[in-house]
């Protein structure tokens, strides 16, 4: 759920503006209806619902190319998860286009989620800026829109790392906390191969971040869930420890960083995040707990532009404003609902 705060239009306004011709005051109203998109991307406030929940859909890996038909079921499954399940946010983690022109590319895809009037946030992966615009450039487009919740925290590696404090359902204190991270791309490493990772003063700036909301909490850490592209290395060791119940699907090994920046211990010693939120591996979505962080897939929603051999869908995530669990499952694109759990109660040995 979100709300925000009246927005009066003064409809004496062409009355009241001395202009010297339409043209003017033409510009003037445009000029006025920018400032509402700024005043409303401002004043979004994320808050539980009635009912203590907040739902909130992950796309993954789109990897929309305009104009090309086989991406026209990402568009589908856009519309049939969305008319579905009716979220309150939206979090696209990363690889959202993966053609030229890269702007109508990015554009199709926020054309359509923005006629649902839902929040949402973008995580950027590594073939956004592929497509002939940089991530900055892509920002630009993306603060067009007035649904937008994508922020760059200045100063830090990469792009997308932001934060969305979720209220309690009065509005008041804070309940939870989602993070946002850049996981950028490949290796900037002489020597060392495959993928980037996390860096070191974005794990410090989570850390700030993440003691802040426990100071303001009274000591207790609050709910946190992390959304990024890429996955840590801790989901090797996640899946070959055998203690450790995975649900869903792996058909491929975990393609993330050789070298382990430190983030995962970062979650542990914060005590905050329950889950971790995932794109890159087409060919898996599955979830394994760990440590006691959920280590999980989205499910791949882009169509036959790139390797996949599951039939695309998203990831539902069901917040509580209690914080002790958290429900999830996945939704396939024909309206099909599979590995529904309940974390931590249905990923503990009994």
């Amino acid at each position: 759920m979100f709300e925000v705060k009246r927005l009066d239009f003064p409809v004496n306004l062409m009355w009241k503006l001395k202009v010297k011709n339409m043209r003017r005051f033409q510009l003037s109203l445009f000029l006025f209806f920018v400032s509402c998109i700024c005043m409303y991307a401002q004043k979004v406030s994320l808050k539980f619902g009635d009912e203590g929940t907040f739902k909130i859909v992950q796309f993954t890996d789109l990897h929309f190319i305009y104009q090309d038909k086989r991406s026209d079921v990402v568009l589908e499954c856009i519309r049939n998860v969305m008319e579905a399940e009716k979220p309150d946010l939206v979090m696209l983690t990363g690889d959202v286009i993966f053609g030229k022109p890269a702007e109508k590319s990015l554009r199709t895809v926020l054309d359509l989620i923005s006629t649902y009037e839902v929040p949402f946030g973008i995580t950027f992966g590594n073939h956004d800026d592929e497509q002939g615009l940089n991530k900055e450039e892509l920002m630009k487009i993306i603060k067009t829109y007035p649904y937008n919740l994508t922020e760059c925290e200045p100063g830090l590696s990469g792009s997308t790392n932001y934060i969305l404090p979720l209220k309690q359902k009065d509005g008041v204190k804070d309940a939870a906390v989602l993070y946002c991270f850049d996981s950028h791309s490949y290796s900037q490493l002489k020597g060392i191969d495959g993928y980037d990772y996390i860096k070191s003063d974005q794990i410090a700036w989570y850390r700030k971040k993440s003691a802040e909301f426990t100071s303001e909490n009274g000591g207790k850490p609050l709910p946190a869930y992390a959304f990024f592209h890429i996955p840590l290395p801790e989901y090797h060791a996640a899946v070959a420890d055998e203690n450790a119940t995975l649900i869903g699907t792996r058909m491929e090994k975990a393609c993330s960083p050789e070298l382990n920046s430190g983030m995962f211990v970062a979650m542990k010693e914060a005590g905050d995040v329950k889950a971790v939120f995932v794109g890159h591996d087409h060919d898996n979505d599955y979830a394994v707990y760990w440590h006691d962080i959920l280590l999980a897939y989205g499910r791949y929603t882009g169509g036959n532009t790139v390797y996949n051999h599951l039939s695309n869908g998203a990831r539902i995530i069901l917040l509580h404003q209690d914080g002790k669990s958290f429900e999830t499952w996945i939704r396939l694109r024909g309206g099909e609902i599979i590995n529904k759990t309940e974390c931590p109660g249905d990923f503990i040995k009994k």
